[in-house]
C-alpha cells in the first residue's frame, strides 16, 4: 500500500473531505473529530476518528487523541473536525481544546502540527491562521512547576508581546495600516486583524 504524504495544507482537506463523505447521510450532521499521526517526513501513520459529537459539537480527551497515535510511534499529529453548519470558523470550546491538545504534546514530545476545520465549502486551518502559533504561547493549561520554570525571561518575552498587543490595538485604533503596524510590532497580519478596538 502507498503510504500518503501530507505535502501542502490543502491535501489534509482533501483527504478529510472525501472520508466525510463516506460518512452515512445521518452521521454527516454531526461533529467529528480525527487525529491523522505523521512520520517525521509528514507520512500519514494514521487517520482514526476519535469522536462522534452533536450538531454543535464534539468533546474528546487526550488519552483519546494521543492513544493510537502513540502506540503508531507518531512525531507529530494533525486535529481535524467538521463544522456542519459549514461555518469554518473556530468556536471557543474548538480553541480551549487546540490549547489543551498542545500542552498535552509538548509533555509527550508529539507536538500538534496544525488543527483543520473542515466542510464542502473549504477548511480553515490554525496555523495558517497564526492561531496555533497565539495557543503554543498560552500557559492556561501547563503544569504549575512549569509555568514557574518559564522564569524571568520568558515572563519578559511574553510581557514584551502583550505589550506590543496593546501597542498594535492602540495603532489599529488611530487607522494605521496592518503593514506598518507588522513592521512596528513585529506581529502577524493575523494576529493583527483579531485585535478587538474599543
Amino acid at each position: 500500500m502507498k503510504k500518503t504524504k501530507i505535502e501542502a495544507r490543502q491535501d489534509v482537506h482533501e483527504i478529510m473531505r472525501m472520508l466525510l463523505r463516506r460518512e452515512q447521510k445521518i452521521d454527516r450532521n454531526r461533529e467529528h473529530l480525527w487525529v491523522l499521526g505523521l512520520a517525521a517526513d509528514n507520512t500519514i501513520l494514521l487517520i482514526e476518528l476519535v469522536s462522534m459529537g452533536s450538531v454543535t459539537r464534539t468533546i474528546a480527551e487526550p488519552m483519546e487523541i494521543y492513544s493510537l497515535a502513540l502506540q503508531k510511534r507518531s512525531v507529530k499529529i494533525i486535529l481535524v473536525h467538521n463544522h456542519p453548519s459549514g461555518m469554518l470558523k473556530p468556536s471557543a470550546a474548538d480553541r480551549e481544546m487546540t490549547d489543551r491538545m498542545i500542552q498535552c504534546g509538548r509533555l509527550l514530545k508529539v507536538p500538534v502540527l496544525d488543527h483543520y476545520i473542515i466542510s464542502d465549502k473549504g477548511y480553515y486551518s490554525f496555523a495558517e491562521d497564526g492561531l496555533l502559533a497565539e495557543l503554543e504561547q498560552s500557559t492556561k493549561y501547563m503544569l504549575e512547576y512549569e509555568v514557574k520554570a518559564l522564569g524571568v525571561k520568558e515572563g519578559k518575552q511574553i510581557g514584551e508581546k502583550n505589550n506590543a498587543r496593546e501597542i498594535a490595538r492602540q495603532m489599529k485604533a488611530k487607522g494605521y495600516a496592518v503593514k506598518e503596524i507588522m513592521e512596528l510590532t513585529g506581529l502577524e497580519k493575523a494576529s493583527i486583524q483579531r485585535l478587538k478596538v474599543s
